[in-house]
């Protein structure tokens, strides 16, 4: 399997079952992954080596106006997609396989973690990942240490507060918290408008 078969797989929601060869090439990547994400967590890196880091990681272009705090750890990189002026805080950790989208103008807080991958429920196929995309929108701002659980979209313009836990979508120019997160009011602003 290549890394073009594995995305088509876990992109159209295919599981990736235990002991598969899809599963192998998982593993296989998340050490490439690894090796990347040691590097930028080593030691001081400038922007510059930030970015080019990003684009190890990714296998893609990222916009030159995205800017990532070390440490923050991947353990896949390659299903990862930064919009442009994205701000990812220190300590993030982002479980990239079913698929991270950012979008432009987000800002990530200290901390938080975006997961795309669910266990089989049943015990004789715990070992099957279930993918899901999370989807974060434009200008959309997450607190210090918010948890995103796979399949979730996070509309344009919302504001997710620290600590929550976000297990549903959430609707633009929204402001959520608490665990599960819920909607508490909405921003005031209309992202649609510009």
């Amino acid at each position: 399997m290549d890394e073009t078969e594995f995305l088509a797989q876990v992109n159209s929601g295919g599981t990736i079952e235990a002991g598969s060869e899809a599963h192998a090439f998982m593993h296989r990547s998340s050490q490439e992954a690894l090796e990347v994400t040691a590097e930028l967590n080593g030691g001081y890196r400038t922007p510059e080596e930030v970015h080019e880091l990003l684009e190890r990681l990714t296998g893609a272009p990222v916009p030159a106006s995205v800017a990532l705090f070390p440490p923050f750890h991947c353990e896949f990189g390659k299903n990862l997609r930064f919009g442009e002026n994205v701000f990812v805080n220190m300590g993030c950790m982002f479980q990239d396989t079913g698929g991270i989208t950012i979008g432009d103008g987000s800002l990530i807080g200290h901390g938080s973690v975006l997961t795309t991958l669910n266990h089989g429920v049943d015990p004789a196929r715990r070992g099957d990942m279930i993918p899901a995309p999370v989807v974060i929108g434009r200008n959309v701002w997450l607190g210090a240490r918010v948890t995103v659980v796979p399949g979730v979209t996070i509309g344009d313009g919302a504001i997710v507060a620290a600590g929550a836990v976000v297990t549903s979508d959430v609707p633009p120019d929204t402001i959520v918290g608490g665990v599960p997160a819920r909607a508490l009011k909405e921003t005031g602003f209309d992202s649609a408008a510009g």
